[in-house]
């Protein structure tokens, strides 16, 4: 997989990733200088 084909598809796992989450956070994990690895983390708020 090319960078630019990488990149595209980093992009579009995390907007996937931020259209289903309301609070948390997303990690990128970096090795090599690729991502290798996205994280989420939601939190669930109780009102």
């Amino acid at each position: 997989m090319g960078n630019e084909e990488q990149f595209d598809a980093v992009a579009n796992k995390l907007k996937e990733m931020l259209n289903t989450m309301k609070y948390g956070s997303i990690t990128l994990v970096i090795q090599d200088g690729k991502v290798i690895q996205l994280e989420k983390n939601e939190k669930v708020r109780l009102k």
